[in-house]
């Protein structure tokens, strides 16, 4: 009996020799529907697969000290980190958890060393760092992807814009807002089929690829995240070299070990890039609060994705049960048009915004706390 492995090897060859054609387009699309299941299947089971691949060290466990302080274990050879090691890193008053995770290895997304266990705690993450030889970026970068890519992991992408309801009957019906040039009713109809989905609404609204309509089918096991590359050890490289580095998208040249003369520790070259752009990927702001009578605290604000910026999240992060007895809040900053302005929950807060006070519905009125 063929293992998940041997399946999946199997699909990637008939894929390779079948020319994509009108003839074809059921069968490749119903081959990748395949694929993705396969591949979702072998995410899930927790035996531990085998064998190695060939990534030298470049300098991950390294650049994690530097802008932690943690102490991961660093030595020029692979497969140092053998555990998932913490660390924070403050930035902009703001207390970042980093993780240093193991290198996942070439063939990890088809069972190949620890990747599922590696690819779990990454899906929770909401950035990841790929650190990457400034002497072969490119041939590792891809490599890395494709096995990222495999676990379901799409880097720097947005969701398909895909609406897809199930429905009890009525078949499959298809709407576009857009010209589907990358797509045909075949391959939408392999899909489904492969899916056993008999009846739904897909409505696209972008030029999907037959890849998406299948990402948006396979929801639950895709997560799209910002990822930076950090180019390490470009201390090694030639100035023209580090030109050419600048050109590679969502890209720091950096150097996480660099000796200065007078230094008894190494020194980071152009690490502050670096975290610059961490601050814009992860899309924070940061909240503080104003106790009645007193100065804003900025030592420690309350920090939100922004996407998840009300009143209401701000009120959840510091205790769950303010909600309960919330009236108004009183609020300074870039989101209000009169300083201070009163805000229900549904208001949205703007970077470096300060709530400087909330009113409590109470058995006996109104208090300001």
């Amino acid at each position: 009996m063929s293992t998940t492995v041997e399946k999946i090897k199997a699909i990637e060859d008939e894929m390779a020799k079948t020319q994509k054609n009108k003839a074809t387009s059921f069968h490749l699309g119903q081959l990748k529907a395949k694929l993705a299941k396969l591949r979702r299947e072998l995410v899930t089971p927790s035996s531990s697969g085998g064998g190695a691949g060939r990534f030298p060290s470049v300098g991950k466990s390294t650049l994690l000290n530097l802008l932690t302080g943690t102490h991961s274990e660093a030595a020029a050879y692979e497969f140092t980190t053998l555990t998932t090691v913490p660390g924070c890193v403050m930035y902009n008053g703001a207390k970042i958890q980093m993780l240093d995770l193991p290198g996942i290895i070439q063939g990890a997304k088809d069972g190949k060393g620890r990747g599922r266990q590696v690819i779990a705690v990454a899906k929770q993450c909401n950035l990841i760092f790929i650190v990457l030889d400034v002497n072969k970026p490119l041939t590792d970068k891809k490599i890395i992807e494709q096995e990222l890519e495999g676990f379901g992991i799409r880097i720097n992408k947005q969701p398909p814009n895909i609406v897809f309801r199930k429905k009890d009957k009525g078949g499959i019906n298809v709407t576009s807002t857009v010209p589907l040039t990358h797509l045909d009713a075949e391959e939408i109809r392999a899909v489904t089929t492969e899916y056993k989905i008999s009846s739904a609404d897909i409505a696209f609204r972008c030029d999907a690829t037959v890849d998406d309509l299948i990402d948006v089918i396979e929801e639950k096991s895709r997560r799209y995240i910002p990822v930076i590359y950090a180019l390490n050890k470009i201390d090694a490289i030639s100035i023209e070299e580090l030109d050419l580095l600048y050109r590679i998208p969502n890209s720091v040249p950096i150097s996480s070990e660099r000796f200065m003369a007078d230094a008894v520790e190494p020194q980071g070259w152009n690490v502050d890039e670096l975290l610059e752009l961490m601050w814009e990927k992860l899309d924070l702001r940061r909240v503080y609060t104003k106790p009645k009578g007193q100065t804003p605290d900025y030592t420690q604000p309350v920090v939100l994705r922004s996407n998840a910026c009300t009143v209401e999240d701000f009120c959840k992060a510091i205790h769950k049960s303010i909600i309960d007895s919330f009236k108004i809040a009183i609020v300074y900053g870039s989101s209000v048009k009169h300083q201070p302005q009163r805000v229900g929950l549904s208001h949205v807060l703007e970077d470096e915004d300060v709530v400087g006070a909330i009113a409590f519905v109470e058995s006996f009125g109104s208090q300001i706390h």
